[in-house]
């Protein structure tokens, strides 16, 4: 499997950094090829044509839209965090539902 980049984005990039941190151990655990990191909602338009999975904090579900908009005309697969994954900085659940949306 080729190695799956993985953007998280929250209001400024700092708390879903501890997030993105706890998935790297997970995913490294597995023996899995991830590249995740943690930006800012602004960050979008300059990693869309990198990633292959974005990842929005629970609070900004509101953007959902917008940001699908943002992506179309890309491959970039679009979902928002549970709130119990978030909350709890649960990278091995975070790591499950990416390869869930890559259908791994």
């Amino acid at each position: 499997m080729d190695e799956i980049k993985v953007m998280l984005v929250c209001g400024g990039g700092a708390s879903s950094g501890f997030l993105a941190s706890s998935m790297r151990k997970a995913a490294k655990k597995k023996g899995l090829m991830m590249d995740i990191f943690a930006k800012s909602e602004s960050d979008v338009d300059n990693f869309k044509n990198e990633i292959q999975v974005l990842l929005l904090g629970p609070h900004l579900k509101y953007l959902e839209e917008e940001i699908k908009e943002r992506i179309a005309g890309t491959s970039v697969k679009l979902a928002v965090i549970e709130n119990a994954i978030y909350g709890s900085l649960n990278g091995e659940l975070a790591v499950e539902k990416v390869l869930q949306m890559m259908e791994v």
